[in-house]
């Protein structure tokens, strides 16, 4: 299925290149991986895997048969049966902008992008603060829940530019791995075009892919899979 219904902040191909070179080396064909933030579903563009999407927005979810809607500080899924995790969350940048603009002038967030306000909990309501940070806390607090003590996560981030000073986007996400038990592998930094629009237009940062491996995991929630 192609992507039907507008999303600001999908995977580019050059990520999905990046991303199926770092899963070769290191995750075994056949493997079942996921993407919590699945979005329109490109995560299914990765070959020679079983991919499983989980989408908070049906609009987005249902660009996809193997996406379901759902909400990734609750994985429907039991305790270590995931092979790896490749997801791109949100930034917490202007792109959670909630202003619906009425004068024909250009906005790019995930508001506009969907047509309607977006589904609580959706983490692309929120801004650079405690309540994104708190979100995505949970989050992969569930991702190290539901992956392999072998698994991997491969997170795709970047900063931003706010109130004249560099939001170390990247940088509080990886402190929250090392503090849930994971550990840096590979770090790949990608230069794409970014956004031409906004105030902060100039100041450009780049995507940064991280490769984090997992440590064994507890709890005992049953699946729905």
């Amino acid at each position: 299925m192609g992507d039907t219904v507008a999303h600001p902040a999908m995977f580019s191909p050059i990520i999905l290149d990046v991303a199926a070179e770092l899963l070769s080396n290191r995750v075994h064909s056949g493997a079942l991986v996921l993407d919590p933030f699945a979005g329109t579903g490109r995560v299914h563009q990765l070959d020679h895997y079983r991919t499983i999407g989980l989408e908070i927005e049906p609009e987005w979810a249902e660009l996809h048969s193997a996406t379901m809607v759902g909400d990734a500080t609750e994985l429907p899924l039991a305790d270590a049966v995931v092979d790896a995790v490749v997801t791109s969350p949100t930034y917490g940048n202007r792109m959670a902008d909630h202003h619906e603009a009425r004068d024909g002038s250009y906005r790019r967030t995930y508001r506009h992008a969907l047509g309607r306000p977006l589904t609580r909990g959706n983490s692309g309501s929120l801004q650079w603060g405690d309540r994104y940070r708190d979100l995505h806390e949970h989050a992969w607090s569930e991702v190290r829940r539901v992956l392999r003590p072998s698994g991997f996560l491969l997170l795709n981030v970047k900063d931003h530019q706010r109130c004249g000073r560099r939001a170390e986007v990247c940088v509080w996400h990886l402190a929250v791995l090392d503090r849930l038990g994971f550990t840096l592998t590979a770090t790949v930094e990608v230069n794409t075009n970014g956004f031409r629009y906004g105030a902060n237009r100039a100041v450009r940062y780049p995507e940064m892919l991280f490769f984090v491996a997992a440590s064994p995991t507890p709890g005992s929630r049953a699946s729905r899979w």
